[in-house]
């Protein structure tokens, strides 16, 4: 497997795709990335020669926050959201869903699996 920026990447898949499996890097970065190091997006991650690589991991890690660096930023904004006490904030400390989609109906995903609460049973009277 090749490594670029630290991180193995599948050496059977076009070049284009495996770097989509650095964290940080989706299709329009990867495009990007391979125009500016002049490597072909349809040649395979293991027939990439070793010089190609070098400038590909060159650019990444000049100019792009990937991986372990992005994870440590994304969570620090939470955390600072959290500490301010914003409404987005809360929301992450709860568990709930933070752009403003339902939750009556919805959210399983962030709300987890469901918990039953005693109704009433009937009214008498």
């Amino acid at each position: 497997m090749p490594r670029i920026a630290g991180i193995d990447v599948p050496e059977k898949k076009k070049i284009l795709f495996a770097l989509q499996y650095i964290h940080g890097i989706g299709a329009k970065f990867a495009g990007e990335i391979l125009a500016e190091a002049k490597v072909d997006p349809d040649q395979r991650a293991g027939e990439v020669d070793e010089q190609s690589l070098a400038r590909i991991t060159a650019i990444i890690d000049g100019g792009y926050l990937v991986e372990g660096a992005l994870r440590r930023q994304v969570s620090q904004n939470i955390q600072r959201l959290k500490d301010i006490r914003s409404y987005r904030g809360d929301r992450h400390k709860r568990g709930l869903p933070v752009r403003g989609q339902r939750t009556r109906s919805n959210s399983r995903t962030r709300k987890g699996k469901r918990k039953t609460v005693a109704g009433k049973k009937g009214v008498k009277g």
